[in-house]
């Protein structure tokens, strides 16, 4: 399945090369540098699935996710952190995310992760 993709990050490498591994897996890709920017781009271009930086200037990610939840509480949303700890993936599952992924991203991953989302399997 193609999708829309919302990549929302606040470093620019980090968009760039989501960005590159998801157009070659053909899916459209818009992207955000923050939390009010990935809102009002949520808003405007209902993407099929986010994935969702957690830390970013401005607005951690777990809010963002929370404010997604409540523009559409089945919004697709993939958490991506460098944060490996339990903790830390419990309350992304707990705030509702799709999935979690680890950084550095990893294309294989990152394909499994995207494709089990969009089927609405358990990735």
């Amino acid at each position: 399945m193609k999708a829309k993709v919302l990549i929302v990050d606040d470093s620019s490498l980090a968009r760039r090369t989501m960005r590159l591994l998801l157009e070659e897996m053909g899916h459209t890709v818009t992207e955000a540098s923050d939390g009010v920017q990935a809102l009002e781009r949520y808003s405007l271009e209902a993407p099929d699935l986010v994935v969702l930086d957690m830390v970013m200037s401005g607005m951690y990610g777990l809010e963002v996710l929370a404010k997604i939840r409540e523009l559409n509480p089945t919004a697709r949303v993939i958490v991506a952190t460098a944060d490996i700890q339990r903790s830390t993936a419990d309350e992304v599952h707990a705030a509702g995310a799709t999935a979690l992924i680890n950084k550095p991203i990893n294309r294989q991953e990152l394909t499994r992760v995207i494709g089990s989302a969009l089927n609405g399997s358990t990735p």
